[in-house]
């Protein structure tokens, strides 16, 4: 394959992972900012009557920027549930809509939806002060620091609660993200941090000069990994690591080594082929390998070529599955799909620890079993991983194109089967 055709190649690796990392972002702070009740433009016309479209803002705001047809922003805009929702009026919570100018002040206050007494809340939405002037060219942090009564706000007369209740909701909701909220927090180097980092440069070195002729230093290498990546940080790479920094973003500040152990572990295999992670830094391959130098020759199988191929599928399928619990928020925590919180032993559950316990039993047997078929971490690292002159448009590159449509599909009609599973 010419070389041209290899870096096409894994550019097109590379554009798979950045889009699906990309469209469970998107998802995420599109259910953040909207959840089951997304924002819409026509309301938000009925302050701002020229908005032609919203789009979500992914910081810590967790609002919708407002723009007109020409592309510019005109205004921005929050919803106070799901904040309001155990503020209860007369009988029920109260869901705002909180429309701002580009320099966030108020623009207007509308009632999008409540669990109030209809009565009540036509009361509110038919006063001719309320909604309108309460708040209107207050800054958002005005507003914010004091609450109703702080503020002198009176109840809309025959609706006092539920009117209240509004202004407790946009006051909270403001509340919860303020100007100072943009100040820059430091990143926090620990021990562990620094510890991780030299490991991981360690283990690079290794990959790199190889350990041929030299088993002790491999041997003593592994055992390094497992004791203080598996028994004493617990920094192990794991679907629900990747998928969580994929929603929320990475926390370079609060766990720089981690954040750079997962970066070199992208990396090194995107541009050099090293399989970095998988042979040199994971506590669960490292064990496995272990073991099964240690097993007397006899216990060792040989995987029949059909049921090897089957047996590939697994990987890819558990993929598929994470997407599918992440996208549809299932009650499934993604850390029982995998063996690594076994190595946090405050933390293992009875499902992670079977999956490693069975692992490492297969290891025994036949070499690195869970590593060839059973690791979804493994194989998205593995898919990353360029292959030298041999590489070429293989199967799993089709199924990752498949994978990235699966992600697509889900994040387009979640909102609807997940109200359905809610009504159901």
């Amino acid at each position: 394959m010419s070389r041209a055709k290899r870096v096409l190649l894994q550019l097109y690796r590379l554009a798979v992972l950045v889009a699906i990392a990309w469209i469970i972002r998107a998802h995420a702070v599109h259910l953040r900012v909207s959840g089951l009740t997304p924002l819409w433009v026509e309301e938000v016309r009925a302050v701002l009557p020229d908005a032609a479209e919203l789009r979500d803002d992914p910081s810590e705001r967790a609002g919708v920027f407002i723009h007109d047809a020409k592309g510019t922003q005109i205004g921005y805009a929050v919803r106070t549930a799901p904040l309001s929702d155990s503020i209860v009026g007369y009988r029920g919570s109260t869901d705002s809509l909180v429309v701002l100018d580009p320099g966030l002040r108020v623009l207007g206050v509308r009632v999008r939806s409540s669990q109030d007494t209809t009565d009540h809340v036509g009361d509110v939405k038919g006063d001719p002060y309320f909604l309108k002037k309460t708040w209107k060219g207050k800054a958002w942090d005005a507003v914010a620091s004091k609450t109703p009564e702080q503020a002198g706000i009176e109840g809309v007369a025959g609706a006092t609660m539920t009117s209240l209740a509004v202004a407790e909701g946009v006051q909270r909701r403001l509340l919860e993200w303020r100007a100072e909220a943009e100040v820059a927090r430091p990143v926090r180097w620990q021990i562990h941090d620094y510890g991780i980092v030299a490991i991981t440069l360690a283990a690079i070195a290794l990959a790199f000069t190889g350990t041929h002729g030299r088993p002790w230093l491999r041997r003593g290498f592994q055992i390094l990994v497992i004791a203080y990546v598996g028994f004493i940080t617990g920094d192990l790479l794991a679907q629900s690591l990747i998928v969580g920094w994929a929603q929320n973003g990475a926390p370079w500040r609060s766990a720089p080594g981690l954040v750079l152990l997962l970066a070199a572990s992208l990396v090194v295999p995107w541009t050099t082929g090293k399989a970095l992670y998988c042979q040199h830094l994971c506590p669960h391959g490292a064990a496995q390998e272990l073991l099964h130098k240690i097993a007397p020759r006899r216990w060792r199988l040989h995987v029949r070529a059909d049921l090897d191929r089957a047996l590939r599928w697994l990987a890819p399928g558990l993929l598929a599955v994470v997407l599918v619990i992440a996208f549809l928020q299932l009650p499934i925590d993604l850390a029982h799909l995998e063996p690594f919180d076994a190595y946090v032993l405050s933390a293992a559950g009875w499902a992670t620890a079977s999956i490693a316990v069975a692992g490492l039993i297969a290891s025994l047997f036949v070499p690195m079993a869970y590593c060839h078929y059973g690791c979804p971490t493994g194989a998205l690292l593995n898919f990353i991983r360029a292959h030298g002159r041999s590489d070429g448009f293989r199967r799993r590159d089709a199924v990752a194109a498949l994978l990235v449509a699966l992600a697509w599909l889900l994040a387009r009609y979640h909102l609807p089967i997940h109200a359905w599973m809610v009504s159901a």
